[in-house]
């Protein structure tokens, strides 16, 4: 992309990048002026890795619909930007590594409890070295769930129901996790041995990176006729879990990059970044790498499952809590590519709909909601950093019409890990942050330093742009109390 960029603001918090070159429909960017002098003034300094060339290349790709999206968490990821959203026609369109990420189905189940902000306070040390000890967290970490192929297989195939098949949590979870913990049209044989044995013994464990366990509360309020369809109330206890489908995943992406490299010059689609190799939705090699994803879901549908069990023996062992008060409020994944209805000029139309860093965020009506929040809307839920503010969004009906029922999913960073290590110490963060009443309990000091909340975009800001803009609205914001880290 060359400059000037057209790019035109059509209200205070969305931009369109006009569609120029290559590009088959426009760019659009939720965000404020500050978030599109931050994308031009990265091409413009010459880095290469940038988010705005990455939505103008998605603008490229056959079979896309309506517009390459862009949420207000918008951040350089690989082939698609973080926060990118990506809708494709069936019958022209393609599938991209790059449109899912390598942790498939990456995404955030929150639970919600009867305790109060107060009675966590009282046993805070505690319950944080219990939430450590049961749940196994770092890089290569391992739980005590151990599998043959065979298991393997059975969960990638049902997802969160072979975590509950197996005393990992109750049966009306899965009416609280999209696609009720279970993504269908997945083929465990179309994912490679190598993938499956780096998993045999990582199905209830968190891993490393940006993926936690938070103790949180209930600090603010903004609808509260939807709090309320929630279940939430003032200074309510909630804990959040984030993670994905771990190496399995990652693996996944790898072996498939290759194959749709092939395709994409098999098919003459033109590579413009090496990870936005792309097949034809209803190829072969399209299909073998959709099955595949929908199998990594499924392993990330079980982890969160086997997570959440873990959390509620913690809970138990504290405060004598039975499983049943600790119920799931809602689990959402924010990296995957999914079959949807969704209207295009006027029609029902089924699409595949990349979401790449960006939340699943369905309006009121939707069928596919639980049907005690059918009538306000998909619940949204947004991570902040250890020492900032989360929040609970939910879906609009004018989301569903401009952004194919879409949501950010967390604050989005400005600065790399390795600037982020270079510039804090992860120990220092440690007490510094329990000095503002935030105890981090972590596998390592780099990690802290990695996700140190400076190193990412101010999360209020970023839920405030998708408010205004009537894409997803805030309903309630939370306070962490307590952050397990790999």
């Amino acid at each position: 992309m060359s400059a000037p960029y057209d790019i035109k603001e059509i209200s205070p918090c969305l931009h369109e990048l006009a569609a120029s070159g290559d590009m088959r429909v426009p760019g659009r960017i939720y965000g404020d002026r500050k978030t599109i002098e931050s994308l031009v003034g990265d091409v413009e300094k010459g880095k290469v890795w940038n988010a705005l060339v990455q939505i103008a290349n998605v603008a490229c790709l056959p079979g896309i619909v309506k517009a390459s999206l862009a949420m207000a968490d918008v951040h350089p990821g690989y082939g698609f930007c973080i926060g990118g959203v990506g809708a494709f026609d069936l019958e022209e369109g393609v599938i991209s590594v790059a449109g899912v990420g390598f942790d498939i189905n990456c995404g955030v189940r929150t639970l919600r409890t009867p305790l109060r902000k107060g009675e966590i306070e009282e046993k805070k040390d505690e319950f944080a070295a219990s939430l450590f000890h049961h749940i196994p967290a770092g890089l290569g970490s391992k739980g005590d769930i151990r599998l043959s192929m065979d298991q393997i297989d059975e969960v990638l195939l049902k997802g969160a129901r072979f975590s509950i098949e197996r005393g990992y949590g109750v049966a009306e979870d899965l009416d609280y996790i999209e696609e009720g913990g279970q993504i269908p049209d997945a083929d465990p044989g179309n994912v490679s041995v190598k993938a499956k044995e780096r998993q045999k013994s990582q199905v209830g464990t968190l891993g490393s990176g940006n993926h936690y366990i938070e103790v949180q509360y209930v600090d603010k309020i903004y609808e509260p006729a939807s709090a309320g369809a929630y279940g939430l109330f003032p200074g309510q206890v909630l804990l959040s879990i984030h993670c994905g489908s771990r190496a399995l995943g990652h693996q996944i992406g790898t072996d498939y990059l290759q194959v749709l490299e092939r395709a994409s010059k098999k098919y003459g689609i033109p590579i413009r970044e090496k990870e936005l190799v792309c097949a034809p939705i209803r190829s072969p090699e399209g299909r073998q790498y959709f099955t595949a994803m929908n199998a990594g879901a499924n392993c990330a549908f079980a982890n969160r499952q086997a997570i959440a069990h873990l959390a509620r023996k913690a809970f138990h062992e504290v405060f004598g809590l039975p499983a049943r008060q600790i119920e799931t409020l809602y689990e959402v994944g924010h990296n995957m590519a999914k079959m949807e209805v969704h209207e295009v000029d006027g029609k029902e139309t089924k699409l595949l709909v990349h979401r790449k860093g960006s939340t699943r965020a369905f309006g009121p009506g939707r069928k596919e909601l639980p049907e005690r929040y059918r009538a306000v809307g998909q619940p949204v839920l947004v991570g902040g950093t250890m020492g900032t503010e989360s929040y609970i969004l939910r879906g609009t009906e004018k989301g569903m019409g401009e952004a194919f029922g879409s949501a950010i999913h967390g604050a989005g960073r400005q600065m790399s890990r390795q600037q982020a290590k270079r510039q804090w110490r992860g120990d220092k963060l440690v007490r510094e942050l329990a000095h503002r009443g935030v105890l981090i309990k972590a596998h390592s000091h780099a990690g802290v330093a990695e996700e140190a909340p400076g190193a990412y975009k101010d999360v209020a800001n970023v839920v405030e742009i998708m408010d205004r803009a009537g894409i997803n609205r805030m309903v309630v914001r939370l306070k962490p109390l307590i952050c397990i880290k790999g």
